[in-house]
């Protein structure tokens, strides 16, 4: 794969159309920025839990805050990266320019890159997969195709981000958003097919987006890969890998500054395992630091933007040692596993400390059970609807689903993924207020 092609600021769905002259300084890829920052999807992402459930009295992250902390650590690594191949490996070449664009692409595919996400947190994906695979959806198997049915059963926020950004939803423009073909790929995690998701579920486009990914890639450059007769297998785009980074280094350490507040860890417990990340001559230099502030979570702030700051570099620094091999197609793992032994140890400390502490927590697991339970009940209900449109119930509540989504589509496949659109794009808030209006426990005033 080429630099040269894989920046490309071509708009999805406005290929044939004649760019309007552009003022001012805004690149394509800015645009793309600000164009989902003003978006009622990204805005929804503010009442979405991440881990812990929504603030009471004590504000922890929500998906909205992590996608912008994503997107700020994303651009610091693009932005190191991009200045090191300007100024080194590719200073001769007459494109060279193109690379510094590449802060701009990664900033925006970092804001998008959670936008597929259902309510409640990653349990409302498995709420979805687990409707069809283990649920009430199990009686639809016959009257799919086996990719189809793969699609239902390992949903995906990922891929789901990726029809959210260009499916024609009803009174929409072609292309959705119409964003640039460089950030539309740089979101795409698991480039495959949905029947080559594997164990852990995951994959990049539904079906009914495999044309459009297949599109972006061609004209991108990015590599096809061996894969099974009737199955597609990609390369990542390169940017990809960043936008991984900053979304692994956000979560980790962003919701152990998140369990400390709620007192899930100790701030002691917290404070030593964000030293870990460091040599004794630079820990001693950080003590002196910490002494002149005598509140913990000052502390734990100042020990969390160190810690950024430097999986940041060493990260970057991988990317740019690899870089060839991530453009062959060849690069295995993510950036953080290749990092250096001491700050790699103590991610992997973190991670399994995470798993073992904090995303077992009490609270943490009721909010799953809760948002399992709302969303079980949504998909039972709206898609017997859809199932089943000539009965009465079904007419009344299919005529409540907003006109965007195609819940009349004489496919019944399109008629479930138009369920599980507006399924997907539910807040908590909004989810929990239909499952009570639909169960007769809210009513409005008379």
């Amino acid at each position: 794969m080429r630099w040269e092609q894989l920046i490309n600021d071509k708009r999805l769905g406005l290929e044939n159309i004649a760019a309007p002259g552009k003022g001012g300084q805004r690149t394509d890829f800015r645009r793309d920025y600000d164009r989902l920052v003003f978006s009622s999807p990204f805005r929804r992402l503010q009442n979405k839990t991440q881990v812990f459930p929504l603030p009471g009295s004590v504000f922890v992250h929500n998906r909205l805050t992590h996608s912008l902390e994503v997107s700020c650590v994303g651009k610091s690594m693009a932005d190191y990266i991009a200045t090191e191949l300007r100024t080194g490996k590719y200073s001769g070449e007459p494109w060279v320019n193109q690379l510094y664009h590449l802060g701009d692409i990664v900033a925006a595919a970092c804001l998008a890159h959670d936008l597929g996400n259902p309510p409640f947190g990653h349990s409302g994906e498995k709420a979805i997969s687990t409707f069809f695979s283990e649920g009430e959806g199990r009686v639809l198997r016959d009257r799919l195709t086996h990719r189809q049915w793969a699609d239902f059963t390992n949903f995906e926020g990922n891929a789901n981000a990726l029809r959210a950004l260009t499916h024609r939803f009803n009174g929409r423009r072609p292309g959705g958003f119409s964003m640039t073909y460089t950030t539309l790929a740089s979101i795409v995690k698991y480039p495959y097919t949905s029947d080559l998701a594997g164990e852990k579920g995951k994959f990049g486009f539904f079906i009914s987006e495999t044309d459009t990914f297949c599109k972006i890639a061609d004209e991108l450059g990015i590599k096809r890969l061996d894969a099974p007769e009737g199955s597609l297998r990609f390369a990542r785009h390169p940017l990809v890998y960043l936008v991984e980074a900053a979304d692994d280094i956000c979560y980790e350490v962003m919701d152990l500054e998140d369990a400390a507040k709620l007192k899930v860890l100790t701030s002691a417990e917290v404070i030593e395992h964000l030293m870990a990340f460091f040599t004794p001559d630079r820990q001693a230099e950080m003590q002196v630091t910490m002494g002149r502030v005598d509140d913990p979570h000052e502390k734990i702030s100042y020990l969390r933007s160190c810690v950024i700051g430097t999986l940041v570099d060493r990260c970057a620094n991988v990317f740019i040692e690899n870089e060839q091999a991530i453009l062959d197609g060849e690069f295995s793992g993510c950036l953080l596993d290749h990092i250096p032994d001491c700050e790699r140890n103590a991610y992997r400390t973190l991670t399994r400390l995470s798993w073992n502490k904090i995303y077992c927590a009490r609270d943490v697991v009721d909010i799953e059970l809760a948002g399992h339970r709302i969303i079980t009940f949504l998909l039972s209900k709206l898609i017997h609807a859809v199932v089943n449109p000539e009965l009465n119930y079904s007419r009344l509540l299919l005529s409540q689903v907003p006109q965007q989504y195609d819940v009349h589509s004489p496919d019944l496949y399109l008629r479930i993924q138009a369920v599980l659109d507006h399924v997907s794009a539910m807040t908590d808030v909004y989810a929990l207020d239909l499952y009570r209006k639909l169960n007769g426990m809210s009513l409005p005033a008379v």
